[in-house]
C-alpha cells in the first residue's frame, strides 16, 4: 500500500482499565480521548463514531493497536485477519489483564471500520531480537521447547519512541547510541540498548516479571510462590489476584495507593518504604542492564512516572553513582530534554511517553508506508 504524507492513522491502546484513542496525522495528534474505564466491546462502536465524528475531514487510512502480547504468533507490526486474531487468543493468557479487551477491541473496532486495515503493534516487536543468552531461561530443555518458554519483553512501543527521541536530543544515530532506557507507569520495566537494538531488558515471559509495578509485584522468589501454593495456605486464583491487582506499590503500602504521586511526602512509613523499594529495584534494575553494554552513553526516562515525578527520576539516579549517573539538575520538565548537569560523564534524559506517534508510524509501516 502506497502512502503519502497527511494520511490519517486512528490509534488505539486498551488497558486494563483505560481507553485511549487517538487520531494522528503527520506525527502530530489531532484529536485524543482518554477513558479511565474498563474497555467495554459492546459499546466501542457508538464511542468510535462519537470520536470520528468529531474529527471532521481525519478519516483514517488504517487503525493501530497495541498488543502487550502475541506470543509467537505476532512479534512484528501484522494486519489483524481471523487467522491471526485466533492465533494470538491463544497466548491471552500470558497477558490476562491487556490481551483480551484489546482483541474484543479489534474485533468491535473492525465492525465498525470494516473498509480499512487494522494492524496489531505488539509491544514484544522491539525485543524480537534479544541475544539468546538474554531470552532464555534457566529451564529444563524440554520445557522450553514445549512450551515456547522465553523472555519476550514489553513496553516496545514506549521503548522504540525514547530511543527515537533521545537520539535526536543527543544528535547522534540511535545505531551508534548505547543506553539504559527505564519506562516507569503502572507497569514499569528496564531496557539495554545497543546500537540500536534491544539486547536485555527486566520483563520476560510475562509483564509480571522485573520491577515492582503500580499493583504487580515484578520479580519474587519462585521458591516462595511454590510454598504459597501447597500446605493450602492460598489458592491459585488467590495467588494469581495477590500478584497482578494487590502488589507493587499498593501492596508496600498497605493499600494506601500504587500512584507515585500519593506516596511521595507522605508521613506514613509504609508510603516511605513502598517508594525506597521501588527505587532500590528501579535502580538495580538498570545497574544489571548496563551490564550488557560497552558502555553508558545515556540514561532514558520514559513512562508517566519516568515523565512527571522528578522525585522517582533522583532517588533513582542518587543509586547509580558507580555507572557515573549523576542525580538530576534540573527536575521540573515541559519537554524532551537532558535533565542532568552540563557537565555529567552520563547524561539522564527525560522523553514523554508518546506511544500513539509511534503505534502510527508502525502502522504504516507495516502496510509499506513511510512509518
Amino acid at each position: 500500500m502506497a502512502t503519502t504524507t497527511g494520511q490519517a492513522v486512528l490509534t488505539v491502546n486498551a488497558g486494563s482499565s483505560s481507553l485511549q484513542l487517538h487520531v494522528v496525522r503527520d506525527g502530530r495528534v489531532l484529536r485524543a480521548e482518554h477513558s479511565e474505564r474498563s474497555p467495554d466491546p459492546d459499546t466501542v462502536g457508538r464511542t468510535l463514531r462519537d470520536f470520528l465524528g468529531a474529527s471532521p475531514g481525519c478519516d483514517p487510512v488504517a487503525v493501530g493497536h497495541r498488543l502487550v502480547h502475541g506470543g509467537d504468533a505476532v512479534r512484528r507490526p501484522t494486519v489483524a485477519d481471523d487467522g491471526v486474531l485466533a492465533a494470538v487468543r491463544e497466548y491471552a493468557d500470558l497477558a490476562p489483564l491487556h490481551v483480551p479487551p484489546a482483541l474484543d477491541l479489534v474485533e468491535a473496532c473492525g465492525r465498525e471500520l470494516p473498509g480499512v486495515p487494522h494492524v496489531l503493534c505488539p509491544d514484544t516487536a522491539f525485543h524480537a531480537d534479544l541475544p539468546e543468552s538474554a531470552a532464555t531461561y534457566a529451564l529444563p530443555r524440554e520445557w522450553r521447547s514445549r512450551y515456547g518458554l522465553r523472555r519476550y519483553g514489553f513496553h516496545g512501543l514506549s521503548y522504540a519512541w525514547a530511543l527515537r527521541r533521545a537520539a535526536e536530543i543527543l544528535g547522534r544515530p540511535a545505531t551508534a547510541l548505547n543506553m539504559v532506557l527505564t519506562h516507569l507507569g503502572g507497569g514499569s520495566s528496564v531496557c539495554a540498548v545497543r546500537e540500536g537494538r534491544s539486547v536485555d531488558t527486566s520483563m520476560g515471559f510475562t509483564p509480571l516479571e522485573g520491577v515492582p509495578m503500580s499493583k504487580r509485584s515484578g520479580s519474587v522468589d519462585p521458591g516462595m510462590l511454590l510454598w504459597l501454593l501447597s500446605g493450602s495456605r492460598l489458592s491459585l486464583e488467590e495467588l494469581r489476584d495477590g500478584l497482578e491487582h494487590r502488589s507493587g506499590l499498593l501492596g508496600l503500602s498497605g493499600g494506601r495507593s500504587g500512584d507515585t504521586r500519593e506516596l511521595v511526602g507522605s508521613d506514613d512509613p509504609e508510603a516511605a518504604l513502598a517508594l525506597e523499594v521501588f527505587t532500590h529495584r528501579v535502580g538495580r534494575e538498570i545497574a544489571a542492564a548496563a551490564t550488557s553494554l560497552d558502555r553508558v552513553d545515556a540514561l532514558v526516562f520514559t513512562g508517566e512516572i519516568g515523565w512527571d515525578q522528578p522525585e522517582v527520576r533522583d532517588a533513582v539516579c542518587r543509586r547509580l553513582g558507580p555507572l557515573g549517573v549523576e542525580p538530576p539538575a534540573l527536575a521540573q520538565v515541559e519537554a524532551d530534554g537532558t535533565v542532568s548537569p552540563p557537565d555529567a560523564a552520563v547524561p539522564v534524559l527525560v522523553v514523554r511517553p508518546r506511544e500513539e506517534l509511534q503505534l502510527a508510524r508502525d502502522t504504516l509501516g507495516a502496510l509499506g508506508g513511510a512509518g
